[in-house]
């Protein structure tokens, strides 16, 4: 029971985080520092990659309708529309899918610790504070997937490939990628989630694979625990940043990075 209390908590953090632009891995990283899991080494790296399938199932939970080209429901055009920002999604992926499956390994074993999380959390918080203060009397040029290009989309993708240090974010550093180049808060929030449907079911089928399917009783247990909770907690999550984007900046966001960083080097500096 102890085991699968600690997943419900990662649960919890893995969908609270998954979607706010304050790192999820990181996030995990941190907690886990704190809330170790009484499993292999093995499972635990694949378990913090695979229980975000439990978070994209919310967004497809939630997008369903917009993201379904065969909906009896649409039009034509709105079939045409929708493919075309699958199209889009697919472009955007593929710069962090080829580098995620180079590089996969060399990343876990060279920055997933708390310092480089820490650092990161740090960086981009004040890049959100900075790049929010510098566009605050700008007007979005990109307001709509209509037009969003696939030059954009590309571009927005190569931002994609920051996130794959931990503590960057990978909603993050697509949404600061976005605004960059002009996107709307709105827009770039929704093609963040509808990247990370390809990529993280790659990146959980990449670890599942490397870990196998022959899971104990137990380990079972936890993984459908922690995916379970964080698909729920995910729900909440989407919507309050939806309507958060609103009528705010993401400067918040930044702020909170930033002091979670010092905080995770302060705590390390002087209990590490």
């Amino acid at each position: 029971m102890i085991e699968v209390l600690k997943a419900i908590i990662l649960g919890i953090v893995e969908g609270i985080t998954e979607w706010l632009p304050i790192s999820s891995t990181g996030h995990m990283i941190l907690v886990e520092e704190f809330i170790q899991l009484d499993t292999t080494a093995a499972f635990k790296e694949m378990f913090f990659v695979v229980i975000q399938l439990g978070a994209i199932l919310a967004v497809v939970a939630l997008y369903f309708h917009k993201l379904n080209p065969f909906s009896p429901k649409k039009s034509r055009q709105e079939k045409k529309d929708t493919m075309a920002i699958w199209f889009k999604v697919v472009v955007g992926i593929l710069p962090a899918g080829v580098l995620g499956l180079l590089f996969d390994d060399w990343l876990n074993d060279n920055f997933y610790n708390y310092f480089v999380v820490a650092i990161m959390l740090i960086v981009y918080g004040v890049l959100f504070i900075f790049i929010e203060n510098r566009n605050k009397d700008k007007k979005a040029t990109i307001t709509s997937f209509a037009e969003l290009s696939y030059k954009t989309a590309l571009m927005i993708g190569l931002f994609q490939c920051l996130a794959l240090i931990p503590g960057t974010s990978r909603s993050g550093a697509t949404i600061l990628g976005a605004i960059i180049v002009g996107t709307s808060r709105y827009v770039a929030a929704e093609y963040s989630f509808f990247l990370s449907i390809p990529i993280m079911f790659g990146a959980s089928a990449l670890k599942l694979v490397k870990f196998g399917f022959d899971f104990t009783s137990m380990e079972l247990t936890i993984l459908v625990t922690g995916m379970v909770v964080a698909f729920f907690v995910s729900i909440i999550a989407i919507k309050f940043l939806m309507k958060y984007i609103q009528n705010n900046d993401f400067k918040a966001f930044g702020w909170y990075r930033i002091i979670l960083g010092l905080l995770v080097i302060g705590y390390f500096f002087y209990f590490g």
